[in-house]
């Protein structure tokens, strides 16, 4: 069958040129509202859904977003991979600005987001072992090197709930830890990801060097922002390359696409109704 591709866009990324027969839709979901409408259409050939994030304008904070009913959006549209872009701070000298890195694994330090889809009335634990899709990301680096993008092949990404920036302190302790990036949206959208079967890859664009590089000092959201435009062009195109390298989807060889089949606990005469159908979207399959 034919993949359908979710784009979720990060800071600076908040359209996608170039669909075909593309339309804003409003998206209802029984989580609540998504960031902002979902733009549909088809680039070459295959269907795509565009999410910005922090909403058309950025409105939404990092901890504002409503990543469960971005998620379900993207599922409940029949998205089955996902490709989020977001802005990062570069923990290693060798990831410089204007770069580009696949992100593969995460440190998660938010404290005030639904981080599960899932809670009492219908426990389900999924394995976060390997958070990212290999062959969806082995597709965005394909992409990224066909756009002619500068892209790293791995990096931990420290997710912090912001919106402030990090303090010296913890920049230093953050790289300490072995992160390589640190940005403020990565998490819980990868864990919502996986509870929803979806395939997910992140492409994330380095922006500064956070505070610990002895030639930044402090975060300069002016030179930021530079970047950042700079780096959005590339993102866009970096997306218009995945068509062509995602002609048919078969079972995921990752299981990304049945996450859930053994994680539901609870069992079925236990099972609050409520809850279960709120998650016909994401787990219709296994309930």
């Amino acid at each position: 069958m034919k993949p359908m591709i979710g784009v979720i866009g990060g800071s600076g990324v908040y359209d996608i040129a170039g669909l075909e027969g593309a339309s804003w839709v409003k998206v209802k979901t029984p989580w609540g509202s998504p960031s902002d409408e979902v733009l549909l259409g088809r680039l070459g050939g295959i269907p795509m859904a565009f999410l910005p994030r922090h909403g058309r304008g950025h409105v939404q904070t990092p901890s504002s977003i409503n990543y469960r009913a971005n998620i379900d959006a993207l599922k409940r549209l029949g998205c089955t991979d996902v490709v989020a872009v977001s802005a990062v701070g570069s923990l290693r000298e060798d990831y410089a600005p204007g770069d580009f890195v696949l992100v593969d694994q995460y440190i998660d330090r938010t404290v005030a987001r639904e981080a599960s889809f899932f809670g009492p009335g219908c426990v389900a634990h999924v394995s976060l072992a390997h958070p990212t899709c290999a062959r969806l990301g082995a597709a965005c680096m394909a992409a990224a090197s066909a756009a002619g993008v500068r892209i790293h092949p791995r990096a931990t990404y420290l997710a912090m709930e912001g919106p402030q920036f990090s303090t010296q302190a913890e920049s230093r302790l953050y790289r300490q830890w072995g992160a390589d990036v640190i940005g403020m949206t990565g998490m819980p959208e990868a864990k919502l990801a996986r509870e929803a079967e979806l395939c997910y890859a992140s492409i994330a664009m380095v922006t500064d060097y956070d505070c610990w590089h002895p030639d930044q000092g402090a975060v300069d959201v002016a030179a930021v922002i530079k970047t950042l435009l700079a780096n959005a062009d590339a993102a866009r195109n970096t997306v218009a390359e995945l068509p062509k390298l995602l002609p048919a989807r078969a079972p995921c060889p990752e299981g990304c696409d049945h996450a859930l089949s053994h994680a539901i606990m609870t069992a079925p005469a236990k099972r609050d109704a409520d809850l279960v159908a709120k998650l016909d979207a994401v787990a219709g399959r296994v309930l």
